[in-house]
């Protein structure tokens, strides 16, 4: 089963998805500006049966504003499609993401954090933690 995973903005939204054994992760292109309808037409292409939405929290675990509007998000995206929709902590993908662009990865920002969220999403799920 295909995951995708979100890193949601007010801008964009970041995106990436597994291939079918949840083996590897590729960033895709983002979705500007992030409307949950586009987003479910990407669920729908890549046929995936799971989208993880990035949720912001601070390094403590509190949520912000953009915690909020991503939970928005997360909801209204969930009442569009028929797969389920769950939220993730996203804490570091950015600068990971940021990492990776000095590597030399070509996507876009945040989709490479997009990327490092499904990344870590899929690690804490073959681990047991989640």
């Amino acid at each position: 089963m295909r995951v995708l995973a979100l890193d949601y903005g007010t801008a964009r939204c970041g995106a990436a998805v597994s291939d079918p054994t949840q083996t590897v992760v590729t960033p895709i292109r983002a979705v500007s500006p992030p409307e949950p309808r586009d987003v479910a037409a990407l669920v729908a292409e890549y046929d995936a049966a799971r989208v993880v939405v990035g949720l912001p929290v601070s390094l403590s675990g509190e949520e912000g504003a953009q915690a909020h509007l991503t939970r928005a998000f997360a909801e209204e995206l969930g009442g569009l499609i028929e797969v389920p929709v769950e939220m993730y902590d996203e804490r570091l993908t950015t600068s990971l993401a940021e990492r990776s662009a000095r590597a030399g990865a070509r996507a876009e920002h945040d989709s490479l954090a997009a990327a490092h969220l499904l990344e870590s999403y899929l690690a804490s799920r073959s681990s047991g933690d989640a």
